[in-house]
C-alpha cells in the first residue's frame, strides 16, 4: 500500500491508562463537593472513543451539565497528575513497533481527549521522538475526523491511515475519506475497517 503517513488514535491503540486514570477519577470525584461513588475500569471501558462532555453525560447523570463539565475537568487534571507519575501500559513491542515504522512513515496522533493527555503517554514512556505532530479536541473543539482532515492539513500528507479501535475511529476514518485499520486488542467492535491488527507489530506485516 501506497502511504506516507500513520495516524494513530491513542487509548485501546497504543496504551491501556485506565487503571491509571479509575484512580485519578475517583479521588476527584471524592475530593468534590458534588461528586459521588467511583470511576472503575469497566466505567472508563464503556466511554472510548467518546469526547468529554459526552464522558461527563454519561458518568455524571447526577449532576446538571455545568457541574458535570466542572467534575469531569478536575478528573482531567487529577490524571495528568497521575499519569506523568505511573503511565499506562503499553500494548507489546509498541516501541519496537513504532520505531520500525518511524524510519518510512511519519507518525501523528489524533485522540479524543483533553490537551495534556497526549503529552502524557509522551513524557512518562518517552516516545515523543517517534510522532511528528499530535491533536485533540480539547484543543480545537473539532471532531476526531475534523482532527484528522487538519493534521493531514497541517502536515500536507497525501497519503494516510488511521489505526484505531471503536465505531468513532471508523467513522472518523471515513470522514478524513482514509483507510482504517482496526487495532482488535482494543476496546471496540467497529462495523467495518480496511485493514485489522491483533497486536502492534501486525502493521510492519501491513505496511
Amino acid at each position: 500500500m501506497n502511504i506516507d503517513s500513520i495516524i494513530f488514535d491513542l487509548d485501546g491503540t497504543l496504551w491501556d491508562s485506565r487503571r491509571t486514570v479509575a484512580q485519578s477519577w475517583t479521588k476527584a470525584i471524592q475530593e468534590s463537593s458534588f461528586g459521588r461513588g467511583e470511576v472503575t475500569e469497566e466505567d472508563l471501558s464503556k466511554t472510548m472513543g467518546l469526547q468529554i462532555k459526552e464522558i461527563a453525560a454519561m458518568l455524571f447523570d447526577y449532576l446538571e451539565e455545568e457541574k458535570q463539565m466542572e467534575l469531569i475537568l478536575a478528573c482531567c487534571e487529577q490524571e495528568k497528575i497521575d499519569l506523568l507519575r505511573s503511565g499506562g501500559i503499553l500494548y507489546p513491542q509498541l516501541e519496537e513497533t513504532l520505531e520500525t515504522l518511524s524510519k518510512k512513515y511519519r507518525l501523528f496522533i489524533v485522540s479524543n481527549c483533553q490537551e495534556g493527555y497526549i503529552e502524557t503517554f509522551y513524557e512518562y514512556h518517552k516516545l515523543e521522538k517517534y510522532f511528528i505532530d499530535l491533536e485533540n479536541p480539547g484543543r480545537t473543539g473539532l471532531s476526531k475526523g475534523e482532527n484528522i482532515q487538519l493534521i493531514m492539513e497541517r502536515n500536507n500528507i497525501k497519503n494516510a491511515v488511521y489505526v484505531g479501535d471503536t465505531q468513532g475511529d471508523m467513522v472518523a476514518s471515513e470522514f478524513a475519506k482514509i483507510p482504517f485499520v482496526f487495532a482488535s486488542y482494543g476496546f471496540g467492535k467497529p462495523e467495518q475497517f480496511d485493514y485489522i491488527i491483533e497486536k502492534p507489530a501486525d502493521l510492519l506485516k501491513i505496511f
